[in-house]
């Protein structure tokens, strides 16, 4: 039984409210005014109406294409956030969620027309809505896209206060005529990677359980092997690849491209490859970011462990024509993106429904 006091400090004397409850419409409506400002940054000329309304509205005047094909992908950031948390640091995890999402699209070689957030929180704290969207509209500026709304939802009782989760859904189109994929690849083919600007936005529970609880390392600690704090490392922000891959397909002859998330090099590489092909993968042709040095050190995480749980520093990987690869890599250089041949795609031994489609072989060096 709730007794007088607490009964007149829950329903106000009178009756309940919803602040009492622990929602704050008034905290969001604060939000949202502080967020429009960086949500205009994103935007595209298809784009009609502002943030504030029910819905967004993309006009579908598509004239580029003759037979376009939407394409949609939902994703979300993952256990970095508590990094972003532990520091109060929270205006890079929206870039991070935009890769995540837009650089899916890309794959199939959808260009990124708009994106939608969603953000659950224990208690609104509008500035703190309005860093995470800062940095929403940052990515959606480096991606390209719109950023045409979204919501942000409030869960007392169910979030603690300080607690927050973020996803995202984004939609791009492609001509029907030139959707990437498997069906593309051909013995021969040449395979591309492209740098990562460091973890990224997966493995991060293995991480952290390696460098915060087994080593202890504190998360403003200098690190002189990478040259900064720990922290600092560990919320670098997912390098966004979208322009440059649509930059790519528009001057050479890309048959896929695969972006190197949770699984690792080998699994992703391995969903955009038909049956019958394989990509052999030299190590010998890249050195990791120290970041992932450390990590294995640290924990005494097996190779096999570290590449199916981390991006090992190829965070997008192209597969062109032989006779583009030059022409690829010049592309990808002029656009400051660190890009080298990977391998190779042949035949694959057998017929095994189960073979691997990707295979990685050789050392890295100095790793």
């Amino acid at each position: 039984m709730i007794n007088e006091s607490a009964r007149e400090s829950v329903t106000g004397g009178s009756g309940a409210t919803y602040a009492a409850a622990g929602v704050d419409i008034d905290a969001g409506d604060n939000a949202v005014e502080l967020l429009k400002p960086h949500a205009a940054r994103a935007t595209r000329p298809e784009v009609v109406g502002g943030v504030g309304g029910f819905a967004g509205l993309f006009s579908l005047k598509l004239d580029r294409w003759t037979e376009p094909l939407l394409a949609s992908s939902t994703d979300g950031v993952g256990t970095k956030i508590a990094v972003a948390k532990a520091l109060d640091k929270h205006d890079t995890v929206g870039i991070d969620l935009v890769a995540m999402v837009v650089d899916d699209l890309v794959v199939t070689g959808a260009e990124p027309l708009f994106l939608q957030d969603y953000i659950a929180v224990g208690k609104v704290v509008p500035e703190r809505i309005a860093a995470i969207v800062a940095g929403i509209a940052e990515g959606c500026v480096q991606a390209g896209c719109a950023l045409l709304g979204g919501e942000t939802a409030e869960h007392p009782g169910v979030m603690a206060e300080n607690e927050y989760d973020i996803s995202a859904t984004g939609v791009g189109a492609v001509e029907a005529a030139d959707v990437l994929g498997p069906e593309r690849v051909r013995p021969g083919d040449v395979v591309i990677a492209m740098g990562s600007s460091g973890l990224h936005s997966n493995g991060y529970s293995l991480a952290r359980h390696v460098l915060l609880d087994i080593a202890r390392m504190p998360l403003e600690g200098h690190v002189e092997e990478l040259g900064r704090t720990l922290g600092e490392e560990l919320l670098e922000p997912t390098r966004i690849y979208a322009k440059d891959c649509l930059a790519l397909v528009a001057e050479a002859d890309v048959r896929t491209f695969a972006h190197i998330t949770g699984g690792g090099l080998e699994a992703n590489l391995g969903r955009v490859l038909p049956d019958g092909l394989v990509a052999h993968l030299d190590r010998g042709t890249w050195t990791p970011a120290p970041v992932f040095a450390i990590i294995g050190q640290r924990g005494r995480v097996e190779r096999g462990e570290m590449e199916k749980t981390f991006n090992m520093g190829v965070g997008m990987v192209a597969v062109v024509s032989p006779e583009d690869v030059d022409r690829a890599l010049a592309v990808l250089t002029a656009r400051h993106v660190p890009a080298w041949v990977l391998g190779e795609v042949k035949t694959a031994d057998g017929d095994a429904a189960d073979a691997p489609r990707a295979v990685l072989s050789g050392d890295h060096p100095r790793f």
